[in-house]
């Protein structure tokens, strides 16, 4: 047939089909499919592929493209990178997408890192720790052996343990600040050993020192300044330190004014928020103000201590488990069965190690120190980050 004649045809075929119903038009189409040889249900089957599965990932602008896979949740995303090539190097090249996904999981980001490819396998290495923490498989044990007779008190810095009183110290300010049981705290001059001043004004033991800079300001502080914290069963005391004999407290801090709230031995200070836990909870105050920010209510506060705080995650345990709670929900992250281990009235006995990780994990500082504590058989217990493959 020649073309004039053909191209006659087609347009009475096309016509006569268009006057067809959808059943017609199919029953049309199965009989030319059982006519067609290769040539044509190949070229078929290259035709419908472009009708009808069209690539919009491959067809949009990048921008639109990003913007449509910031709406999946990371598991739909994956299953997505295994489709084709060209959709595993869209979505593994949006760096948006990565950063948002690492940052649920409580990630700390570097917006200064903008290869997507690194926060891609950020997130998989986080999305992998995160499940040993609720496996219970992101920490191992060891044990330090050597002691010849009870440890009472533990001290973490710069990734050495040692043993020591509940003391905190400064090298720049040449000063060591330790509390006592007999309701005082006294400042020393490390390079004489010779002691500056006896703070008073608690009546009950001091159990926890903290000597730190403010990082913001008030109307009895300024940011830079350097702040002594004391804390009693019952409160919480601010002084400036100072080397005046008379130094007077700057504010005191309590969650009880008929002291029907005991406050634990466990206090901490970053120089923006005061964190201690007590019977009822774990209190936060805001240093700038003194208010009271938040108080995370637990099922048994009274049995369950805080470690240590940070802006994501908190360190807390009890007398059977280590826990890692998100601060953002409030709920239980995961959890590591400790031993029976000896607990000491002031709280000294058990410490964080390594806290950064608190703020937010960032792939690097899982690693080390969690949980020291003495043991009834002099040795020491270690809780240690494992190695997250």
């Amino acid at each position: 047939m020649d073309k004039t004649a053909f191209e006659g045809w087609l347009e009475s075929v096309s016509a006569t089909f268009l006057s067809l119903s959808d059943q017609q038009r199919n029953q049309c189409l199965d009989q030319l499919i059982s006519l067609s040889g290769a040539a044509q249900l190949r070229h078929l089957s290259n035709g419908l592929e472009t009708l009808l599965k069209r690539d919009f990932l491959r067809l949009l602008p990048l921008e639109l493209a990003f913007y449509l896979l910031r709406w999946l949740d990371p598991q739909t995303l994956l299953t997505c990178c295994l489709v084709c090539k060209q959709w595993n190097k869209v979505i593994s090249s949006c760096t948006e997408v990565w950063q948002s996904v690492c940052r649920e999981l409580g990630w700390r980001i570097d917006e200064s890192i903008q290869d997507a490819a690194h926060w891609k396998g950020i997130y998989l290495k986080a999305k992998l720790r995160m499940m040993q923490l609720k496996d219970q498989e992101a920490f191992e044990t060891s044990s330090l052996i050597g002691h010849s007779a009870r440890v009472y008190a533990l001290y973490y810095k710069d990734g050495l343990l040692c043993t020591v009183f509940s003391v905190d110290y400064n090298d720049e300010l040449d000063v060591l600040v330790s509390g006592s049981a007999d309701f005082t705290v006294k400042v020393w001059s490390l390079s004489a050993g010779a002691c500056l001043n006896t703070l008073t004004g608690h009546t009950e033991w001091v159990t926890k020192v903290i000597l730190q800079r403010s990082e913001v300001e008030s109307m009895v502080h300024s940011p830079g300044d350097y702040i002594l914290l004391s804390a009693d069963k019952y409160e919480i005391k601010v002084w400036p330190l100072g080397r005046e004999i008379n130094c007077k407290c700057l504010k005191t801090l309590s969650v009880s004014e008929d002291r029907s709230i005991s406050l634990q031995p466990r206090l901490q200070f970053d120089g923006r928020y005061i964190v201690c836990s007590s019977d009822l909870g774990v209190y936060q105050w805001d240093f700038a103000s003194f208010e009271i920010l938040r108080v995370i209510k637990m099922e048994d506060p009274a049995n369950l201590s805080l470690l240590s705080f940070g802006e994501v995650f908190a360190l807390l345990f009890d007398n059977h488990f280590l826990y890692v709670m998100d601060l953002r929900t409030e709920s239980v992250s995961g959890r590591w069965p400790l031993p029976a281990y000896r607990k000491s009235k002031r709280g000294s006995s058990f410490l964080a190690g390594v806290t950064s990780w608190l703020n937010g994990l960032d792939g690097g500082n899982d690693s080390g120190l969690v949980f020291a504590t003495s043991m009834p058989d002099h040795s020491i217990h270690l809780v240690l980050w494992k190695e997250n493959g």
